[in-house]
């Protein structure tokens, strides 16, 4: 027999379980702030993507305006 073990609970001092309640607690904020980091890392690059495609749009349409005066511009130059 383990002359070491108790019968029944563990007995634990109060710096020891007041080291436990801290431990837990850290633990708990290190999983919070990583699920926020997570969330926030995401929601950034769905912005910078979402920006990105409306540049892409704005491009875009900006050349086919350019493409419209051109053509425009020409038929002008036709009709006269």
């Amino acid at each position: 027999m383990n002359p070491d073990a108790t019968d029944g609970p563990d007995h634990l001092t109060k710096a020891e379980i007041s080291k436990d309640a801290l431990q837990s607690g850290a633990q708990a904020a290190a999983v919070a702030v990583g699920e926020v980091a997570t969330i926030i890392t995401g929601a950034v690059k769905d912005v910078a993507g979402a920006i990105g495609g409306l540049a892409t749009e704005l491009f875009e349409i900006r050349d086919a305006s350019q493409r419209a005066m051109e053509r425009h511009g020409a038929a002008e130059t036709e009709g006269e």
